[in-house]
């Protein structure tokens, strides 16, 4: 088109814009295309997976544009071929810009190939020049482009690659207007007599590359908040885990301190258990360990408060095999067997017995660490209890356990503590089996 009717190019400008947004949104909602598209390193197998995801369907325009007349806006090639210059760089940009001229080259119009080449090494060398920040947030709307630079440049007089861009953008596509102009037959672009309809091509042509840079740079910073989000989910979890470790060293090392002179063998016995517990707490990356592998953790914790508290103390286990292999999260058992010990039988002369249980329930596991205690009075520390359930509790060790169970679990795992003043304490633990939905509640922010 050449000499057309300004109100048909006028129109035609319109409807690019529209193209543009819906094949840029379209792939945008495909997770493998995303994947690609946000790769920081791409192997060679990835970036023609890409350039065939973008190629494919603006190459379907161009034939489009060949077959059915006036419709012209479905043919898009210099617009993609800058955005994979931008985005890709030049080589890729190429391979691109080829593919996109096929079609036009079998319509007899030849110096299609050529003009993709140059508009891919020329936006291809622009993208290697530029930061990838003044790709990602170039504005397809000039008039915020030229206000942005125009304050710069005032305050801080620089060359703004982003108005650069838009002046080539411009530039280029007038080039490829005097081409379509000398060459209507061996080439197709939007031309026109008219300065003012010449002036709307060549202003349209950064609003069109704009468009997909945008939707997907949204793209991109959703993925990047997801990231974050779970990089702040490890780093919560990593801290409620690391916040129990000081209290149960201290009291541990106290237990020790008072054996090394009475009793060195039995204080070198339970030194050796304590560096099988710092083995287990230095491990890192391990939210979820299986259930026999923590009650393994716990009996060296319990060997040592067994030799602090002597026959005060005694310990019963009630664990169902079939419950061993289930995935748990690490450093679970321990607070809550602390806060029997320390709040439960402690208070007690003549101690008690602490009582652990685990099972399978209705396709879920449930642990219960129980203990014949001084039990918990209403108001001291605990909510008031309702039927004889609390369901909050105070304290490092069990606001600990509540939290990373919500943490992990969210609302599919819950904590009850059933308490019977002077008679005892029971904290009852239901969670997913094989920590299923823990897992999902990581991966999700990790996709």
């Amino acid at each position: 088109m050449h000499k057309n009717d300004p109100k048909l190019i006028l129109i035609t400008l319109l409807v690019e814009l529209g193209v543009a947004a819906a094949v840029a949104s379209s792939l945008a909602r495909s997770t493998h295309f995303k994947r690609l598209l946000l790769l920081r390193e791409r192997s060679r197998r990835e970036t023609l997976q890409l350039l065939a995801w973008i190629c494919v369907p603006l190459m379907l325009g161009v034939m489009v544009r060949v077959r059915v007349p006036n419709f012209l806006a479905a043919d898009l090639t210099f617009e993609a071929t800058a955005v994979l210059g931008l985005l890709l760089g030049p080589a890729a940009a190429m391979v691109g810009g080829v593919v996109l001229a096929l079609p036009a080259m079998l319509h007899h119009e030849y110096l299609a190939l050529a003009a993709n080449l140059m508009i891919a090494l020329i936006f291809g060398a622009f993208g290697q020049f530029a930061e990838e920040d003044d790709i990602w947030s170039f504005s397809p709307l000039i008039d915020l482009s030229i206000y942005r630079w125009v304050r710069r440049t005032v305050t801080h007089p620089h060359l703004d690659r982003q108005i650069f861009l838009l002046v080539l953008l411009m530039a280029v596509q007038f080039g490829t207007s005097l081409l379509s102009r000398f060459y209507p037959r061996r080439y197709f672009e939007l031309y026109s007599d008219s300065w003012i309809v010449e002036l709307a091509i060549c202003a349209c042509a950064p609003v069109v590359v704009g468009i997909p840079l945008k939707i997907w740079n949204a793209v991109r910073i959703e993925q990047k908040l997801e990231e974050q989000g779970r990089l702040l989910l490890e780093a919560r979890l990593d801290a409620l885990q690391r916040q129990i470790n000081p209290h149960f060293l201290f009291n541990t090392l106290n237990s020790i301190a008072s054996l090394i002179r009475s009793k060195p063998e039995l204080a070198r016995e339970m030194i050796v258990k304590l560096g099988n517990i710092l083995r287990m707490l230095l491990r890192e990356g391990e939210a979820f360990v299986a259930l026999g592998e923590e009650l393994t953790f716990t009996d060296d914790y319990l060997d040592i408060e067994v030799v602090r508290f002597g026959e005060k103390l005694r310990v019963v286990k009630e664990i169902a095999a079939d419950t061993l292999d289930v995935v748990v999260p690490s450093m679970l058992l321990q607070p809550l067997i602390e806060n029997s010990i320390k709040h439960g039988l402690e208070p007690r002369i003549s101690g008690g017995t602490v009582t652990l249980r685990s099972r399978i329930e209705h396709g879920r596991l449930v642990i219960e660490i129980e203990d014949d205690g001084v039990g918990i009075e209403p108001g001291g520390g605990m909510a008031a209890p309702v039927s004889g359930i609390v369901r909050e509790g105070s304290g490092i060790g069990m606001k600990n356990v509540r939290e990373r169970m919500q943490v992990l679990y969210g609302g599919a795992a819950h904590v009850e503590i059933v308490s019977r003043p002077g008679r005892g304490t029971k904290v009852r633990l239901v969670m997913p089996v094989d920590g299923v939905e823990g897992r999902e509640r990581l991966g999700e922010f990790a996709r």
